[in-house]
């Protein structure tokens, strides 16, 4: 790559990251004048508006897996592979129809601290290290698309491993810095910045083949390039949205972004325009993975075909997109990075300590917290191999949760106490086997066996169990019934 085309792409790159350090500014003084605990640092003080919310959720879901992992796919599967990113966005906005108002309602900080109301301290201990195992495993693979994105766009400065390193260092000091409103704010310009890259550098990348029709009829004969559902399989598919549902119910970096709301309605309309903004994206990066493969065939790495394919466009386009790639690792990694220390903060360190801490002790804890786990998912991002199968993988434990939440929201009846401890356990054990054990996995994907195993698992518990499982929404009726009342009695005084 010629010196001026490295130059024009870093200054672009260091004017992004100039904003992001300019937000995480903002949000640290914000943060200040409205109090320093952990309540302000890890939800905002639970005051984001639904724009905020969309972007935030949006900003989490296009990360290395909606962009780098779904090239990497559509580069021998073609165009199905964005089906991926579409599973996100509905799922997106069925939480954001069913259950977002939900979420906002119980006021609680984490799933793990939910499932401890209901289900007693066990299934809350259990939670907190499965949530940790998911978000520790989706964290760690944003360390690889972002140092692949580095080392391709800029080889003249960036290794795979120092991209990986310059990555964690600029999520983590904006998680460091400025918290949960830091990553919202910067949500809003990573979204910006992701469609306006990834829509220029499509369009640069189309007229670099000769246009859509060229490169149709110029694509290898026999592989489904650009069928919707082939590609990978209906199975696959059907698989992703199972499980993108799935995790959209009950992951605490997704559910978190629900409990930061100002309100009901603001979660309710952010996470539905959330998922329309994230419908279109994998469609548009699945094109690229096709365009790679017919420019660059036979990739030894296919994880390098969207960023092998930006190293052929202008650099000014280069540098925009380059942009938008890291930031959609920026977006995603500061998410599930703070859901990370929300956790570890809340339901595990509270619990072993006892001690009560004030306000600015929390936050020093949970920065200490930020890096010990950044430490531990760079050591894991080393060992990762393929991004989409990973992920797709791990977040099919989530099932158990899911199945927990959506009871309680329905049939509340149906959950007994020791319900929570035995059916997360057993998703547990059923991920755990079909990694290690591969005679266990007799289905296409090992969502198929969570779902019903757990759903069995429940429905034993629930029928051996003798005592009920705590319902919170009832609770939260009964702790709100005086202060309905009083109002109306205000309200009538008034009226009189």
């Amino acid at each position: 790559m010629r010196r001026g085309n490295v130059n024009i792409q870093l200054v672009i790159l260091v004017i992004y990251i100039s904003l992001l350090v300019v937000v995480s500014v903002i949000a640290n003084r914000i943060q200040s004048k409205h109090g320093s605990g952990a309540a302000e640092y890890l939800l905002a003080g639970r005051k984001l508006p639904a724009l905020m919310i969309a972007t935030m959720l949006a900003g989490l879901a296009i990360g290395g897996a909606s962009t780098v992992g779904v090239a990497q796919n559509a580069y021998t599967q073609g165009l199905s592979a964005g089906w991926y990113n579409a599973a996100w966005g509905v799922a997106g906005i069925v939480v954001g129809i069913f259950a977002a108002k939900y979420l906002r309602r119980i006021e609680v900080v984490t799933i793990p601290e939910m499932m401890g109301k209901m289900f007693g301290p066990g299934a809350r201990i259990l939670g907190a290290i499965a949530q940790l195992l998911i978000m520790m495993v989706i964290t760690s693979l944003q360390y690889v698309a972002g140092g692949a994105v580095l080392a391709a766009l800029l080889p003249d400065i960036f290794t795979f491993h120092s991209g990986m390193v310059a990555t964690a260092a600029l999520f983590v000091g904006i998680a460091v810095a400025g918290g949960y409103l830091a990553g919202g704010l910067a949500s809003i310009i990573n979204v910006i910045v992701i469609y306006g890259g990834i829509c220029a550098a499509l369009i640069s990348s189309l007229n670099s083949v000769g246009g859509m029709e060229n490169l149709v009829i110029s694509m290898p004969v026999g592989a489904p390039w650009f069928d919707w559902v082939s590609g990978v399989g209906i199975a696959v598919v059907a698989a992703w949205m199972v499980v993108m549902v799935t995790q959209a119910f009950s992951v605490q970096a997704i559910s978190q972004i629900a409990f930061a709301a100002r309100d009901e309605k603001a979660a309710q309309k952010g996470f539905i325009l959330g998922g329309m903004i994230i419908i279109p994206v994998g469609f548009l990066c699945a094109m690229f993975g096709i365009i790679a493969a017919y420019k660059f065939p036979g990739l030894q790495n296919s994880a390098m075909a969207l960023p092998t394919l930006m190293t052929s466009i202008s650099p000014l386009i280069g540098g925009i997109f380059l942009a938008a790639l890291w930031a959609a690792d920026i977006s995603t990694a500061v998410a599930l990075l703070l859901g990370s220390v929300t956790l570890v903060l809340e339901d595990i360190w509270k619990r072993i300590s006892h001690r009560t801490l004030s306000e600015k002790q929390e936050i020093l804890v949970s920065r200490i917290i930020i890096l010990f786990v950044s430490a531990f998912t760079f050591i894991l991002a080393i060992t990762s191999v393929s991004i989409l199968k990973t992920i797709t993988s791990a977040l099919a434990v989530m099932v158990s949760f899911t199945i927990l939440i959506l009871v309680n929201l329905i049939a509340p009846r149906l959950c007994k106490r020791i319900s929570g401890f035995w059916t997360i356990l057993t998703s547990l054990l059923i991920w755990v086997a079909w990694t290690f054990i591969p005679q266990v996995r007799i289905v296409p994907h090992v969502i198929y066996l969570e779902w019903p195993v757990c759903l069995g698992v429940f429905l034993l518990t629930s029928i051996l169990g003798k005592e009920p499982a705590h319902d919170i929404l009832e609770s939260k009726r009964k702790e709100e019934l005086p202060h309905i009342e009083l109002n109306k009695g205000e309200a009538l005084i008034e009226e009189v």
